[in-house]
C-alpha cells in the first residue's frame, strides 16, 4: 500500500519546491514530480515538512515524591498534532539502580501509549561496578546517550569523580555524555537560606538559581569532558554565563553543544513576580516538585533568566553556514523538555505566598 502527498512545497536540509512525495509502508521512497500510488493526498498550496524531533522529555516521570501528569500518550499525542513525530524521553533507574531495568521499565510504560516514534537518554544518577557494566548494555540496546545531573543534592546529583569516570566509559562506548549543569551544593544552600527567611513564593525559585551557578557548573563540565575525551551535550542552557562557556570551548575546537529551550527564548524571570501568584506557580520552570521533608522542597530546572543574562538565537538561519562563534553554540534544536505536574504549586508554599509572607 503506497502514498502520495500530492502537489505541496517540499522543504528538505537544502531546498523547498513543488514536488510529490512516494511513501511505501512507513518509509519515503521518492521525492519527484508526477509519481503514482495507491492512495493520495491532496497537499496543495501547503508545506511538506519532515517531521520534528523533541530531544528532551520527560513523560510519566517519577521525581522527588512525585510523577509527571503527562502520559506518553497524552505527550506524544500532543507532539504530532504540532508536526513533531519523534520524542527522546530520559530513563531514570529505579530503586534497583539497574540501568538496564530501567530502560525495560520504559519501554513498559510507553509501549501500550506512544503515538509517534520515542527513542531514550539514560540518566546516571550514581557511580558503582553495576553501573559501569551496564552503560554498555544500554548501548547495545539502542541507548548511546547519558545524562549526569549536577543539580539536586541528595536525590539525582553525581559528584565531580563519578561524572568523570561516566564520562570516560562513554569515551569507550562511543556514547554521548549529556549534563543538566547547576551547582548543586550552592542551589541547596541557597534553597534553605531563602526558605528560611520565608521566601516560599513562585520567585524563589529565581532567587536560589542565579544564572552564575549555571555558567560554572557549565564551565566545570566541559573541563572534565575535556579531559575525558568526549564530546559534550549541556541540556537546557538558559544564559549567557553558560552560552559564553560553551562558546570560549567551541573556540578552542571542542565538541561541545548547548540545548536552549524555547520558553528560555521568549520568558524572563518577571514571569516569577507576576502578582497573580497562580500565573507565576505556573512559569516556574517545568513547573514544581517537593521532596519528602517539607524542609527539603526543591524545584526543577534553572529556569528563566534576567533579561540581562538571556541570551538570543543566532541571526543565522539554522541550515545556513554558521559564520560566527555565537551561532555555533546552539545544538540546532530547540526542545520543550516537556513535562506536567499536578502538584505543581505545592512547592511555593501556600497560595498567595510572597517574599516576606
Amino acid at each position: 500500500m503506497s502514498k502520495v502527498i500530492k502537489g505541496g512545497q517540499v522543504c528538505t536540509a537544502d531546498r523547498t519546491w513543488k514536488a510529490d512525495v512516494l511513501i511505501e509502508g512507513e518509509k519515503i521512497v521518492q521525492i519527484g514530480e508526477d509519481l503514482k500510488g495507491d492512495e493520495y493526498i491532496d497537499a496543495e498550496g501547503a508545506y511538506v515538512i519532515p517531521g520534528g524531533i523533541d530531544p528532551h522529555t520527560h513523560l510519566e516521570m517519577p521525581f522527588m515524591g512525585t510523577t509527571a501528569a503527562e502520559t506518553f500518550e497524552s505527550g506524544t499525542w500532543a507532539a504530532a498534532c504540532g508536526g513533531t513525530t519523534m520524542v527522546v524521553d530520559f530513563c531514570l533507574p529505579g530503586e534497583d539502580g539497574s540501568i538496564k531495568n530501567a530502560i525495560n521499565e520504559w519501554h513498559r510504560k510507553s509501549a501500550p501509549q506512544i503515538c509517534s516514534d520515542v527513542g531514550y537518554h539514560m540518566a546516571i544518577t550514581g557511580w558503582n561496578e553495576n553501573v559501569f557494566d551496564e552503560m554498555k548494555d544500554a548501548v547495545e540496546m539502542g541507548v548511546n546517550s547519558f545524562k549526569h545531573f549536577m543539580a539536586y543534592k541528595g536525590s539525582l546529583m553525581v559528584e565531580d569523580d563519578e561524572m568523570f569516570a561516566s564520562f570516560q566509559r562513554c569515551a569507550e562506548l562511543g556514547a554521548l555524555p549529556m549534563v543538566h549543569a547547576e551547582n548543586g551544593d550552592l542551589v541547596a544552600a541557597l534553597q534553605e537560606r531563602y526558605f528560611n527567611e520565608g521566601i516560599t513564593g513562585p520567585e524563589g525559585h529565581a532567587y536560589s538559581r542565579p544564572p552564575e551557578l549555571e555558567g560554572e557548573a557549565a564551565n566545570r563540565a566541559i573541563t572534565i569532558a575535556d579531559a575525558a575525551g568526549v564530546p559534550l551535550y549541556i541540556v537546557h542552557v538558559s544564559c549567557e554565563q553558560s552560552h559564553e562557556a560553551i562558546r570560549r570551548a567551541r573556540q578552542k575546537g571542542m565538541r561541545v553543544y548547548g540545548e536552549p529551550l524555547i520558553q528560555f527564548l521568549t520568558l524572563d524571570e518577571s514571569e516569577y513576580f507576576n502578582t497573580d501568584w497562580d500565573h507565576a506557580a505556573r512559569r516556574v520552570a517545568r513547573s514544581a516538585c517537593f521532596a519528602a521533608s517539607p524542609r527539603t522542597r526543591t524545584v526543577c530546572g534553572p529556569g528563566c533568566r534576567p533579561d540581562r543574562c538571556r541570551w538570543s538565537p543566532p541571526t543565522t538561519p539554522p541550515l545556513a553556514p554558521r559564520k560566527s562563534a555565537r551561532a555555533r553554540t546552539i545544538s540546532g534544536s530547540f526542545p520543550t523538555d516537556r513535562t506536567g505536574w499536578k502538584n505543581a504549586w505545592a512547592c511555593c508554599g501556600p497560595k498567595g505566598s510572597k517574599q516576606g509572607d
